[in-house]
């Protein structure tokens, strides 16, 4: 078992099934717009690289002009659907009970309004910190947020861990120089996580508990 001090996690598909919610929120922006709305699947392709880019996607190319407005609007929408379905994905709660003695952080391209909004909601206490993609540290696969953490939190890097499921974390994680172990339970590509060589690849979070001590 490698020994830790501290578990970074990424929000959206690596602790939290919050995809529903998403969609919910930018069709209900879409159609308040006047635009196409989208197949939820679509929808969940666009996550992960932050809200500002889920945006420019939804609304396409053609409406850029839009942009600003679906921001706004996407704001109010999401804020009073993100609880609705967005929970723990089952064993995450086992495993930050596990864990209660380890520094815990969550390093995401989320918004902090939204992500501290969905945290409170569903257990903020666990966490020592929370830095979100507007923060101004950058957002992942640059390694800011995460230096950040180590640094507030006062833990060195070969004793911390990022936990994701996407090709920003583990990229991310590299350039931070920490540790990296993928989950294939949430919405990243298997495949393309694969080939950014994680340090661990784990199928559901209770594996957790069995790699670091």
């Amino acid at each position: 078992m490698h020994k830790i001090d501290l578990l970074i996690f990424d929000l959206d598909g690596t602790l939290i099934e919050s995809k529903w919610d998403i969609a919910t929120a930018v069709n209900l922006t879409l159609a308040e717009l006047g635009l196409p709305v989208r197949g939820e699947e679509e929808i969940f392709g666009f996550v992960g690289d932050g809200i500002k880019r889920l945006l420019r996607l939804a609304v396409g190319e053609e409406n850029q002009s839009r942009y600003e407005e679906a921001l706004r609007v996407f704001r109010g929408h999401y804020l009073a659907h993100c609880l609705d379905r967005t929970r723990f994905y089952p064993g995450i709660d086992r495993v930050l009970a596990h864990f209660a003695r380890k520094h815990k952080a969550v390093a995401t391209n989320k918004s902090l309004e939204y992500t501290t909004r969905i945290l409170d909601g569903l257990g903020a206490h666990h966490f020592a910190y929370v830095v979100g993609g507007d923060n101004g540290y950058g957002l992942k696969p640059e390694p800011g947020m995460l230096l950040k953490i180590l640094a507030e939190l006062k833990v060195e890097r070969d004793r911390a861990v990022l936990i994701g499921d996407s090709t920003n974390d583990i990229n991310g994680g590299h350039n931070a120089g920490l540790k990296v172990c993928a989950v294939g339970y949430g919405m990243g590509n298997r495949e393309k996580m694969a080939a950014c060589g994680p340090d661990w690849f784990i199928e559901q979070p209770e594996d957790l508990i069995g790699l670091f001590a």
